[in-house]
């Protein structure tokens, strides 16, 4: 050192040395920051003891490596910054760099936590697809949830006590005398999340059940705690309020054993009474015979239309699945145009008829 006296200059109340020692640390720090997040990552796994290995120890590296290479990083500038002391007159800035670095680092530490959430909800998944209980697929989103927010709340917590030296119990006594102008204010989330746990408790449908509401219809995908997702048939997603899902008419498809399908048949007029009733008989005939459909379709002559002769279809597709249906309604209808072009009839279109009157 003594050949190098220049280190041992003062600069902002520190040694050049230091400096040096701080960039040192910390770039040393950096380089190993990956394999110092792996190592932390596999101590992590292991107390998830073998429940870990149904998912796999590459897919809980893809999900904490990055905060966990941030909170190294986090940790290897602050332990650098040992070398170093605050300059005189820079105690009020430093407070300020002090304040924010302990605020990130919070963050970054309940950032980790949440990736290990939803790895255990991914093993969560994973035992719920080996059960047939559909309950487990709306439940466990809904727990993985509520863990996030409640984690959420506690790093508030933590940030507001630690890092901003809020009196914490001052701060939830306040929140009690506040917490009926907070309610009123959010009346309507409060409703639904109390709709959510009537939807879990009450269970009038589960995820994948095909559900109507109003004028949506779909699959049910997610129950989170302010709405509802639901898959409509056109592949949109539509959230609907958990509120409106339990007040409003609700009809599980999912529960029918079937699906009705019902719709006229319009046959051109010049179609005799023979040929109408025959059509009538075939189509009734393969409606019953249709290994997709029960035995309670009705094919029945009905109506005088303004341009048709009106048939009424009328049977039910022995499935809750829209696949299902949309397949046999698509089949159903060939074989009716087939049955009305073989008995030499011919489907009717709106049409108007002109006379005209010749005074000559």
């Amino acid at each position: 050192m003594d050949s190098l006296p220049f280190l041992q200059d003062i600069f902002l109340g520190n040694r050049i040395i230091d400096y040096l020692l701080f960039i040192s640390a910390t770039f040393l720090g950096l380089l190993f920051k990956r394999l110092i997040s792996k190592y932390l990552s596999r101590i992590i796994f292991s107390f998830l003891g073998k429940k870990g290995d149904i998912v796999g120890r590459e897919k809980f590296d893809d999900l904490v490596i990055r905060p966990l290479g941030f909170l190294v990083m986090l940790s290897i500038i602050y332990l650098g910054g040992n070398f170093l002391t605050i300059p005189e007159g820079w105690e009020e800035q430093m407070l300020f760099v002090k304040k924010s670095f302990s605020l990130i680092y919070v963050i970054s530490i309940f950032w980790v936590l949440l990736r290990v959430i939803d790895y255990v909800g991914l093993i969560l998944f994973k035992k719920a697809e080996a059960t047939e209980n559909k309950m487990d697929d709306q439940l466990i989103p809904f727990i993985i949830d509520l863990a996030k927010i409640l984690s959420v709340i506690f790093a508030i917590f933590i940030i507001l006590g630690n890092v901003f030296n809020l009196n914490i119990t001052a701060l939830i006594t306040g929140l009690g005398i506040g917490g009926i102008a907070i309610a009123m204010a959010s009346k309507e989330s409060i409703e639904n999340l109390l709709g959510s746990f009537t939807i879990f408790f009450d269970r009038p449908f589960t995820v994948g059940d095909i559900v109507t509401v109003g004028d949506v219809t779909g699959t049910v995908e997610k129950v989170g705690f302010r709405s509802t997702r639901i898959k409509t048939f056109d592949k949109s997603i539509v959230s609907v309020p958990n509120k409106k899902m339990i007040e409003a008419e609700l009809d599980n498809l999912g529960l029918r054993p079937v699906r009705r399908v019902r719709f006229y048949l319009g046959l051109t007029y010049d179609t005799s009474v023979e040929q109408i009733k025959k059509i009538v008989a075939e189509i009734q005939e393969m409606i019953d015979s249709h290994e997709k459909t029960d035995q309670e379709g009705r094919v029945r002559f009905q109506e005088f239309g303004a341009s048709s002769l009106d048939i009424l279809i009328v049977y039910y597709v022995a499935s809750p699945n829209w696949d299902d249906l949309i397949d046999v309604k698509e089949d159903v209808n060939y074989k009716i145009m087939e049955i009305v072009k073989k008995n030499n009839s011919d489907f009717a279109f709106p049409s108007t008829t002109v006379y005209v009157q010749n005074n000559n």
